[in-house]
């Protein structure tokens, strides 16, 4: 009486586990032959990578702003093109007036690097330290140069040696061409001889130059 009832409960297991595996074997197969639909798919485009710089990126404190290059003097091949080159300015002031008028009553006459060489003189006057510090000055020191009168500078003509003296005055003045006689501090006419005990720097045109 006690066998049947374990022996039906031994059998209602086994049909049950069968069953079981049968059903995992069919959902197995029904997954397989379903097709899988993606979900959240998008097309992914390649972007090229940027191509790295050929100068390496300083770091912040190491940025240096590049300061703007400051423009260069002309170089002129012979001093008559340095002295073509220059322009009347439109308002001319006192020092270089003081020099062009120097330069035209001294050397009107004479080759431009002769015209230079006296320019030259009355700036180096004025840096010496043996003479008046302004060329307005030195022009106007007493028993200096002859065609100042009583102090006052005539007033040149507005000919074409006006603007050649001038013109030399200019060069001489932003320093675009160097004379034979830099560092000279006095000259005289050829024609005259006033026995200075000076040391002679060199002749040009018309004058001899001294320090």
């Amino acid at each position: 009486m006690k066998f049947l009832p374990r022996a039906a409960l031994i059998a209602a297991v086994t049909f049950c586990a069968g069953a079981i595996a049968n059903a995992a074997t069919l959902d197995a197969t029904l997954i397989q032959d379903v097709p899988v639909q993606l979900i959240n798919t998008q097309d992914h485009h390649v972007v090229p990578a940027p191509e790295a710089s050929a100068t390496a990126i300083p770091r912040s404190a190491e940025i240096v702003q590049a300061l703007p290059a400051e423009p260069e003097d002309d170089d002129f091949a012979t001093l008559s093109a340095a002295v073509a080159a220059q322009d009347a300015p439109a308002l001319m002031n006192s020092e270089l007036n003081c020099l062009a008028i120097g330069v035209y009553y001294e050397s009107k006459g004479e080759p431009l690097a002769g015209q230079l060489a006296v320019a030259e003189v009355i700036l180096n006057r004025t840096t010496s330290g043996r003479f008046p510090r302004t060329v307005c000055s030195v022009i106007k020191q007493r028993g200096q140069f002859s065609f100042v009168r009583g102090g006052q500078l005539p007033t040149p003509p507005a000919n074409a040696q006006w603007r050649k003296a001038l013109a030399v005055a200019q060069v001489a003045q932003k320093d675009l061409w160097d004379s034979p006689v830099a560092n000279a501090l006095y000259f005289h006419a050829r024609y005259v001889s006033p026995g200075w005990k000076r040391a002679r720097v060199g002749t040009v045109g018309n004058h001899v130059f001294y320090r």
